[in-house]
């Protein structure tokens, strides 16, 4: 699993326009959070990216840039992004690259046996691209605590 002092992995994702992103220059020269969700259209998930939304002015206001991940096509992000007014990217690991390199496998979501989905994490990576905080739930009813990662991006350069 990737801890607090690794760096990131040379990962490329797709975003809501199929635009490749590559995560280690996505976080190239600022902090950047990767906020991972299990599914889009899910209560917690809608719930937790609309918090991020909420919350972009005070992020970004340190510095910070925020990416949405999860296993979801790039339509149905597209579709979610828009239905839901998020003023950040979402992107799309649907080959699971991401999860895998994070190690956040959620296997069997929602009792599907078989399906992979990211475990609800937050990463924020300074703009090195080394991780410097990390926050994962091994239950996907579980939001993070907002409060703590403002806190911790206060501290990453």
């Amino acid at each position: 699993m990737m801890e607090v002092g690794d760096r990131l992995p040379d990962v490329t994702l797709v975003d809501t326009e199929l635009k490749p992103v590559r995560l280690t220059e996505a976080a190239a020269g600022r902090a950047t959070i990767f906020a991972f969700f299990p599914g889009a259209f899910t209560g917690v998930c809608t719930k937790e990216m609309c918090h991020f939304r909420d919350d972009l002015s005070k992020l970004s206001g340190l510095g910070a840039r925020l990416y949405g991940i999860s296993v979801d096509g790039p339509f149905p992000n597209r579709e979610f992004k828009a239905k839901n007014g998020l003023n950040f990217d979402i992107l799309s690991d649907y080959n699971r690259d991401a999860v895998r390199a994070f190690g956040i496998e959620l296997r069997d979501f929602a009792r599907l046996k078989g399906y992979t989905a990211a475990k609800r994490s937050v990463f924020i990576a300074d703009g090195k691209g080394v991780v410097r905080y990390k926050w994962v739930s091994d239950d996907p009813a579980v939001e993070p605590d907002y409060a703590k990662v403002a806190e911790a991006l206060k501290s990453v350069h």
